[in-house]
């Protein structure tokens, strides 16, 4: 039998002196988590233009880097925060799984250093609360010493089978979860997938059209991570968080990465990574809702100002329903405007 905590205690800090974690989650613009290599001078110094570009700046400390550099990487992304303003953009950093030998000391001397500037910690190969709660505690008691006034929030990374079997039970560890982002690639590997792609589909995964005769038969290619994508969705629905696209890892394929952002867009997720600079304007608009569609919402709302009853608008019937669907796409337009200076 699972053992939670009451109500009563879940929003109260756990450590003395550590702020109390948020109840109602702050809302911000994430339609791409950008990736940087923090132990690279000249990426460094591209990120004053990136804060312009991009919805979240993550200091990546983890895959990618090599185990020589680990410590520079650390050392990298203190610095890169330390000498930037981030306003509306968020700040975040992927640190070493936990069973790695660097991880103790990216959370320690990255909370010591740059703490109050740090938005949220993005874990990777998350298998379930156990490690949510590891973090969540340590985090209160950094917090309590270097006096952090706001809580430091969690991502968590699905990036093992065993972690998508427990991704309900991870979504609702912590009143610091943030979300959790799809890890195609060590997932594949955790699951015994026959791929080597990163994200992305498959071209021997799909169905055949039925037999007609001596007629050849059409092959519709289908989407590898659907079902996981859905099983993220929902648990980051059930406890109020935000679920994002991982990465895509073809960066001369840019139509596919389009296609995958999309229908990850679609289920419901709230952005995606992006590990090239190619990548940032599919993000961007990919996760903003089409301006038609926006106006047509806005209609909606404004035909039904109390969210009840039913409608018409332009032959179509509206109800309680639909109103709900509208208003997510107008909170995401007002963000979005508010972000990029553009009217929806």
């Amino acid at each position: 039998m699972a053992v939670t905590k009451t109500p009563s205690k879940f929003f109260k800090a756990l450590a003395a002196g550590a702020p109390a974690p948020f109840v109602e989650k702050p809302v911000r613009l994430e339609r791409m988590i950008h990736f940087v290599a923090p132990h690279v001078e000249k990426i460094r110094a591209k990120v004053p233009d990136l804060i312009k570009q991009v919805d979240v700046v993550l200091g990546n400390l983890e895959d990618a880097i090599p185990a020589t550099e680990k410590e520079a990487a650390r050392k990298g992304f203190i610095k890169l925060a330390q000498e930037n303003e981030f306003g509306n953009t968020g700040l975040w950093t992927r640190i070493n799984a936990l069973n790695s030998p660097w991880v103790l000391d990216d959370i320690v001397e990255i909370i010591a250093a740059v703490g109050d500037k740090l938005d949220v910690i993005m874990l990777p190969k998350v298998e379930g609360p156990w490690d949510i709660h590891y973090l969540d505690q340590l985090l209160a008691q950094l917090e309590a010493k270097h006096n952090i006034k706001k809580p430091i929030m969690i991502h968590a990374l699905l990036e093992t089978a065993e972690g998508v079997a427990n991704v309900d039970h991870i979504a609702g560890a912590s009143p610091r979860m943030h979300g959790m982002s799809l890890g195609p690639a060590d997932l594949a590997a955790s699951r015994a997938m026959k791929t080597t792609r990163v994200g992305g589909g498959h071209p021997s995964y799909g169905v055949l059209a039925d037999a007609s005769g001596d007629a050849a038969r059409a092959f519709f290619q289908q989407d590898l991570w659907h079902y996981t994508v859905g099983r993220m969705v929902d648990a980051c629905a059930t406890y109020d968080l935000k679920p994002f696209y991982g990465p895509f890892g073809d960066f001369s394929d840019t139509a596919a990465c389009e296609a995958q952002f999309r229908n990850a867009f679609l289920q419901g997720c709230a952005g995606a990574w992006t590990l090239h600079p190619s990548q940032i304007e599919i993000a961007r608009r990919v996760f903003t809702p089409d301006p038609a569609e926006a106006a047509f919402a806005r209609r909606i709302l404004e035909a039904m100002p109390d969210g009840t009853g039913a409608v018409m608008v332009d032959g179509k019937m509206q109800d309680d329903a639909t109103w709900k669907q509208a208003k997510v796409i107008v909170d995401l337009a007002n963000l979005v405007d508010a972000k990029d200076g553009t009217s929806q």
